[in-house]
C-alpha cells in the first residue's frame, strides 16, 4: 500500500487540503478524510455520502417476502389438512411468517451492506494515523495516487505535515 496524507489541526486547514486535492487533480472518491470529531459543517463533511443502501434492504425485504410467501404456500400444499370447506392455503395466517421473512431479508441485507461500504470487511487496514485519535488531528490524504508529487505538494501547500506510507 502506498498512501500519501497529512495530519491538520482543524477544519479550516483540512478543507483548504481538499481543496488543494481538487485542484491538483484528485478526485473527490479518492480523497480520505478521518477525524475523531464529527465536521458536517465542512465541504468535505458531506463528500462520498452516496450510498444505494435503500435500493439494497428493498431487494432484500421483496427477496424475504418471496421466500415467505415459497414457504408458506408450499408446506401447506405438501402437508394439506383438509378442514371442511374452506381452503387449504390460508392466507391471514401465512401473513405472519411472510411478514417476519421480510423484515429479516431487509435486516439481513442492510447489515451485508453496512459491513462492505463501511470497510469493515477489508483485508488492508484503512488509511489511520494513531494521532487523529490521541491528539484531535484530521488526516487528509490518498491512497495509490498517480501522481504522488502533486499530492505531495498540495498537502505541503495547505501547511499539514506529509507522511508517506
Amino acid at each position: 500500500m502506498s498512501a500519501i496524507y497529512a495530519l491538520f489541526p482543524d477544519g479550516d486547514a483540512a478543507q483548504r487540503a481538499v481543496n488543494a486535492l481538487r485542484s491538483a487533480g484528485v478526485a473527490d472518491a479518492a480523497i480520505a478524510v478521518a477525524s475523531a470529531d464529527p465536521l458536517e459543517h465542512y465541504e468535505f463533511g458531506e463528500m462520498n455520502r452516496q450510498t444505494r443502501m435503500w435500493y439494497i434492504a428493498s431487494a432484500g425485504g421483496v427477496l424475504g417476502l418471496a421466500s415467505g410467501t415459497w414457504l408458506t404456500r408450499m408446506t401447506e400444499v405438501a402437508w394439506p389438512l383438509p378442514t371442511g370447506n374452506m381452503p387449504i392455503v390460508a392466507w391471514w395466517p401465512n401473513l405472519i411468517v411472510m411478514f417476519e421473512l421480510t423484515m429479516l431479508g431487509a435486516i439481513l441485507a442492510t447489515v451485508a451492506t453496512l459491513l462492505v461500504a463501511g470497510g469493515l470487511v477489508r483485508r488492508m487496514p484503512a488509511l489511520y494515523d494513531p494521532r487523529v485519535t490521541t491528539e484531535g488531528k484530521i488526516l487528509v490524504g490518498v491512497d495509490s495516487p498517480r501522481d504522488p508529487t502533486a499530492v505531495e505538494r498540495a498537502l505541503s501547500t495547505a501547511g499539514g505535515e506529509v507522511t508517506r506510507v
